[in-house]
């Protein structure tokens, strides 16, 4: 790998030198003590920033003006949608590997970089994305569910695949999959037959390297027939218990499938449990660690005008000053993750031990976007979207939205999907929500509106509690609560609960671009 990417200008000091290591020293007991689950740090002083203005476009696309690109992937949508979903799960790589073969092996024609997790995963690839880029490389991204259009999941280049591509790419692949599926027992799943698509579409671009998101655990995900150089490990807490396991440690023993022998592995902060089965395993594989808290971390930050300003310590020095779009001392850990992984493809911390050109870097992280995390779609009153799922999730967004907006009254919208732990998001929730608006998204999977309002008046109570079924009537009910305390009040409104839930509230607050 070329040492292009390196920065000699060490400011006049070695990475290893005693003041460095002091101060990083403290960085490291702030970040072992602090709670592993949540994986926030406390903010550091408030300051504005009015520099590095807002990042161009957000990477969901509206759907296609032409008609009959509109029409065509409307039919692959529908193919698509006839196939098993992603709830649906077989713990077997059998049909993928068929399909793998018979398109010749596509996923080997790039390196890849390998994220799973449980919160996390799709912030953290993005900017992984945005540093490769910044570096002069052509970039395949694969994450999972979409905001708005599933062409979203594969993005090339940084956009999101256009229609008429998706479309090439799917009835390119559509002969083999026909093969696959009249081989085996169980057709292709929409998850398979979608993976297939990405890492095909990659090696048709083609790419430098991929990026690349689990649907679900890893061991056994479609996404697991990559062989990642470096793989990724968000905070892992619970979610998909009845899948996974049913504590951190039981859902870390799948997520661990996707180290692969002599891989660089970087680790999140983690729950004990959690932390030493991806340790054993990373042994068991001969597999190089970088922990969060140990090798690389959070040095400091502080709140910003339209995101945060923070200083990282990665593989090869210290990145000071490092302005960062997004909200919340999650995200800032998502950025120190991302950058390890980053370092650590380009060899950094074994081959080399100078940082990347700190330049570059900045310039990369001022570029992120991440729709639906804390994403304000609205002002006056102001509305932000978060697609936090899970308890761990909605504590980390509670966190986030009271440090960067200090809302005077928070009013929520929450419809959440019928498989999660509802109560553990809504206790999350309640110290921030003056009162919540229940409602259902169009999805199949969601809790039905009334049976979530009763979880809700258990959490809530009554008084605080409204219940509108149909989402846009719970949007206008929200920001009509919110303005009840007057323009310049400070009230505002969170949306939340479920990917699906932001997605079509991103639709009705007309929050979209072309692509």
């Amino acid at each position: 790998m070329s040492e292009r990417p390196l920065n000699d200008d060490n400011n006049g000091t070695e990475p290893g030198e005693a003041g460095e290591n002091d101060l990083f020293e403290e960085i490291v007991e702030a970040e072992t003590t602090r709670d592993p689950d949540l994986a926030v740090i406390e903010a550091g002083s408030r300051t504005l920033r009015a520099q590095a203005g807002p990042p161009q476009g957000d990477g969901v696309p509206a759907r296609p003006e032409d008609p009959e690109v509109e029409r065509a992937l409307r039919e692959v949508e529908a193919e698509l949608a006839s196939r098993w979903g992603e709830t649906k799960l077989d713990p077997s790589l059998v049909r993928i590997e068929a399909l793998m073969d018979i398109l010749g092996q596509p996923q080997r024609a790039y390196p890849a970089i390998h994220i799973t997790g449980t919160n996390g995963k799709t912030s953290t690839a993005r900017m992984i994305e945005a540093l490769l880029a910044a570096f002069d490389l052509r970039t395949g991204r694969y994450t999972s569910p979409h905001v708005q259009s599933v062409t979203e999941r594969i993005s090339l280049d940084g956009a999101p695949i256009a229609a008429e591509r998706f479309v090439e790419t799917y009835r390119d692949i559509e002969p083999y999959v026909r093969m696959v599926d009249e081989r085996e027992d169980f057709r292709l799943s929409f998850f398979e037959v979608l993976t297939g698509m990405a890492f095909a579409a990659f090696a048709d671009a083609p790419v430098d390297v991929a990026v690349v998101e689990v649907g679900m655990g890893g061991t056994w995900d479609a996404t697991n027939v990559v062989d990642g150089t470096v793989a990724v490990v968000t905070p892992i807490s619970l979610d998909h218990t009845d899948r996974l396991g049913g504590t951190p440690g039981d859902i870390a023993g799948e997520k661990s499938g996707i180290i692969k022998p002599d891989a660089t592995v970087v680790l999140a902060q983690q729950p004990v449990d959690a932390a030493q089965v991806l340790l054993k395993h990373a042994v068991e594989v001969d597999a190089t660690v970088a922990r969060e808290g140990m090798e690389f971390g959070v040095v400091g930050r502080e709140v910003a005008v339209g995101g945060q300003l923070v200083t990282l310590r990665g593989l090869g020095g210290e990145y000071p000053e490092v302005f960062l779009p997004l909200y919340g001392a999650h995200q800032a850990h998502n950025a120190a993750v991302a950058l390890a992984a980053v370092e650590a493809f380009f060899g950094i911390g074994a081959q080399h031990a100078r940082p990347l050109d700190i330049d570059t870097v900045r310039r990369a992280f001022a570029s992120v976007t991440s729709p639906g995390r804390l994403e304000v779609v609205r002002r006056s009153p102001t509305v932000v979207l978060d697609a936090a799922h899970n308890p761990a999730g909605a504590q980390a967004a509670a966190e986030g939205v009271t440090e960067a907006f200090g809302f005077s009254r928070l009013i929520g919208v929450v419809s959440a999907s019928a498989d999660k732990d509802i109560r553990g998001l809504l206790e999350a929730f309640e110290p921030i929500f003056a009162e919540v608006v229940i409602t259902q998204n169009s999805t199949g999977r969601a809790m039905d509106a009334d049976e979530l309002a009763a979880l809700a008046v258990e959490v809530f109570g009554a008084e605080r509690v409204q219940v509108e079924p149909r989402l846009d009537d719970a949007l206008e009910a929200a920001i009509t609560l919110a303005e009840e305390e007057g323009e310049f009040a400070g009230a505002g409104v969170l949306v939340t609960g479920s990917v699906f839930t932001v997605g079509e509230a991103r639709l009705l607050l007309g929050k979209r671009r072309n692509g």
